[in-house]
């Protein structure tokens, strides 16, 4: 069988509401408008026997253990659930910043999931394919599809497909990792405890970018003051966003620290990502378009 390939593209939390703390698992509560956008990691599937997986690129030192990968845990989960499974070597390309808040982990681990999928002639809606993807991280199953949508809970809850207007956009990240369960002990919530309730904005299906700019402006990301806490550079990267011009909105996504700012135009976008390109050599800042 031919190798296959697949994009495992960069996720954007547009918006990241937190509801609380849940009493039964400990798990936060979220409501989070997600997008993605054209960068991204790329891996490939060669069919075989025996698992394996090889990661390369700019990124690939951070990636940590290859066991430990969650391509490899993606591909475990889908094993169990079915007994038979044709599996074979993975080979990731590692461009994404890792520990970024864009889900680029969870991404690849959609990825193996999708190509394993189609090496074994699994329709893309087989209900195995997103119980292994809850089974492997919070993330996963909303990246399995990915296109801009809502996810609730602790991720396990995923809306339709929106279908909205591509947003021009330009990611920051400041070259500081953040890891994900420090900023959600900084915001500090009990188990069982609420904290800011109150309803997420709609976003109509078809929406158009001003629609949902416009939605999503009043809107917030809940774990962007703990993370601040924890590295200061991320307000730095916000700053450089929001002054530039045709910049709508400056936005952490995630945990951070990876950064976006939604420009009225790609044009606006791409000048803006030259220009703080050149003031801020040592950042990695990609234009993108967010679907």
């Amino acid at each position: 069988m031919p190798i296959l390939v697949t994009r495992a593209p960069a996720k954007i939390n547009l918006t990241l509401h937190v509801l609380g703390r849940r009493a039964g698992d400990g798990y936060h509560e979220l409501e989070s408008l997600v997008a993605f956008t054209g960068a991204g990691d790329t891996l490939s599937l060669h069919p075989g026997e025996a698992l394996a997986l090889e990661v390369s690129g700019p990124t690939a030192g951070p990636a940590g253990p290859l066991d430990d990968n969650l391509v490899i845990r993606a591909a475990r989960h889908l094993s169990r659930r079915r007994p038979g499974l044709r599996l074979g070597t993975f080979h990731l390309v590692k461009r994404l910043p890792v520990a970024a808040g864009i889900g680029g982990g969870s991404s690849d681990a959609a990825a193996a999931l999708r190509l394993l999928g189609r090496s074994n002639g699994l329709d893309p809606t087989d209900p195995d394919l997103m119980d292994a993807a809850r089974a492997t991280g919070a993330d996963v199953p909303v990246c399995l599809d990915p296109r801009a949508r809502m996810m609730r809970g602790a991720g396990e809850t995923i809306g339709a497909a929106l279908g909205i207007s591509p947003l021009p956009a330009i990611l920051i990240n400041p070259g500081i990792p953040v890891e994900t369960a420090p900023v959600f002990r900084a915001l500090g919530l009990m188990v069982g405890e609420r904290y800011r309730p109150g309803p997420h904005p709609e976003i109509a299906e078809g929406a158009d970018s001003e629609a949902v700019v416009a939605s999503i402006c009043p809107a917030r990301n809940d774990l962007e003051a703990p993370a601040l806490g924890l590295a200061p550079v991320i307000g730095e990267a916000l700053q450089a966003l929001s002054v530039e011009a045709g910049c709508r909105l400056a936005r952490m996504s995630g945990s951070g620290a990876t950064v976006f700012g939604l420009f009225v135009d790609r044009s606006a976008a791409v000048r803006a990502a030259r220009r703080i390109r050149d003031r801020h050599p040592q950042w990695w800042v990609k234009p993108s378009l967010l679907r």
